[in-house]
């Protein structure tokens, strides 16, 4: 069985758009595309290469899928070490769009977009790792497909931007697995789903009177 593993990059209020460059995203008027570059070092890219060490095929909704099509494919250094293998890779997209995946190895997931990760989570092969793809991620996240979340939170406050959880995310509680922070401030951190929201009490036993005036004027 495959898993399907969230790997991204999140600013520290939680924002995920354009982190790669200022014309990744601009979309919404957003202004800080490329808001992670300055936090790379040469640590922090070998934590990314170990997100990749493993097998893995992507998973992409259509708009990080164009994005990284118009990219990589492109990529001439000889030393890069993200091109190679997600140019070589399947790439999954989800896509309503009758136009034709150029990228090669690309392959269009169906309608039922559930229905066919479903079926791909169930067959065998290596994790299909998810890449940016907000939209995306509602979907996967209210459909409990997302085994592994792997995120990496930057020390900046962006303020307005696509985020990774929105108005609507599904409720649950996560599990931490691992968590490492890097000279620049970078905390990465991977998380397993661990079933719904636990909740407690730190009431006293009895409510004061000031306690039942506050709730009655709440209610």
């Amino acid at each position: 069985m495959r898993k399907v593993v969230v790997a991204t990059f999140t600013s520290l209020d939680g924002v995920m758009q354009a982190p790669g460059g200022p014309q990744e995203d601009p979309t919404g008027g957003f202004a800080y595309g490329g808001w992670t570059a300055p936090y790379f070092d040469e640590a922090l890219g070998a934590a990314m290469g170990q997100v990749f060490d493993r097998p893995f095929d992507l998973l992409l909704g259509r708009k990080t899928y164009d994005i990284f099509a118009a990219h990589w494919p492109f990529v001439t250094d000889p030393d890069d070490p993200i091109a190679p293998v997600f140019n070589r890779v399947t790439k999954y997209v989800a896509t309503r769009g009758p136009s034709r995946l150029e990228w090669q190895n690309s392959r269009r997931l169906g309608d039922d977009v559930v229905a066919a990760l479903q079926a791909l989570k169930a067959g065998d092969g290596p994790d299909l790792v998810v890449q940016g793809s907000s939209d995306f991620l509602q979907t996967l996240w209210r459909a409990q497909l997302v085994d592994e979340l792997i995120v990496l939170t930057f020390p900046v406050l962006l303020g307005t931007g696509k985020r990774l959880f929105g108005p609507g995310t599904a409720p649950g509680a996560l599990k931490l697995q691992a968590s490492k922070a890097y000279p620049t401030g970078v905390v990465v951190s991977s998380f397993t789903p661990d079933g719904p929201v636990r909740t407690g009490d730190f009431q006293l036993a009895e409510p004061s009177a000031a306690e039942a005036e506050r709730r009655q004027r709440l209610a």
